[in-house]
């Protein structure tokens, strides 16, 4: 039966994206982590500006907005051609393997160290490796619990928004349920995970939360709208790959799935 998975394109194809997905979703999870200031990054002046009456504000984003977009783009293409069951399966399963790996973290930082291991990289600035590896490994369940209700309240999003346009628009306008989908569920996802987190977490006040993630956001709509040539490339590849005819029957399947959700 395995041959016959692996042979067969539409299955082959599904895996390959749930790959990246699954992926880059988990990455986003593990480096989120580090907070860093995209300014400087790309050589210009770090910003500060005022915002809801909250001064000193910049582009101060988690690394974890960097691998993000492939995760939306991989969602409105799953949901392409493999309707909204397909993302939902992917998100669910998505959010299990995060829980498991945090959980395997926990298990990991709780090992007792070596140690030589502890302090052998004292000569390279880390006096203790087992409070750097805890401190990088062990978010607290608090940011856990916002990111993973985040990532499933987005992706649901998404794919939901994603199908009403389709219905509307059909095969055409490719770039409008791609981005406009992208464009809400990535708003969600910002509001979500800003006010579990730094609101009720935190403690940060409801202005600064708010003003937070607007900033945020403003880079995470930026980037969505920069991503749209990408979607007509991947498009493009997998035409090319299943081949016309069969990749529309995929996307009628998929719509006609859509309709009786």
């Amino acid at each position: 039966m395995i041959h016959n998975i692996i042979r067969d394109k539409p299955s082959r194809l599904f895996i390959i994206l749930g790959g990246f997905f699954i992926a880059n979703a988990i990455i986003a999870e593990v480096i989120g982590v580090k907070i860093f200031s995209l300014e400087p990054t790309i050589g210009i002046e770090k910003a500060s500006f005022t915002l809801l009456g909250e001064s000193g504000l910049s582009y101060d984003l988690s690394v974890g907005v960097l691998p993000w977009p492939i995760v939306f783009i991989m969602t409105d293409i799953i949901n392409e051609y493999y309707g909204i069951r397909g993302v939902r399966f992917l998100s669910f399963l998505t959010a299990g393997l995060i829980a498991f790996a945090f959980f395997l973290f926990y298990f990991a930082i709780h090992t007792v160290p070596a140690g030589w291991w502890q302090l052998s990289q004292q000569q390279n600035g880390v006096p203790d490796m087992q409070a750097a590896y805890s401190q990088i490994l062990g978010q607290g369940m608090s940011i856990i619990l916002a990111s993973l209700t985040a990532f499933m309240v987005g992706q649901l999003t998404d794919a939901t928004v994603f199908r009403k346009i389709k219905k509307l628009t059909g095969e055409k306008r490719i770039w409008m349920r791609a981005t406009v989908s992208t464009l809400f569920s990535q708003m969600v996802d910002t509001i979500v995970v800003s006010y579990i987190y730094l609101y009720f977490a935190l403690g940060f006040s409801f202005p600064r939360v708010t003003a937070i993630a607007m900033v945020g956001y403003t880079y995470k709509f930026t980037i969505a709208i920069l991503c749209t040539p990408l979607i007509y490339l991947i498009h493009g590849l997998i035409e090319r790959y299943l081949g016309k005819k069969q990749a529309a029957e995929m996307k009628v399947a998929a719509l006609e799935l859509q309709k009786q959700s």
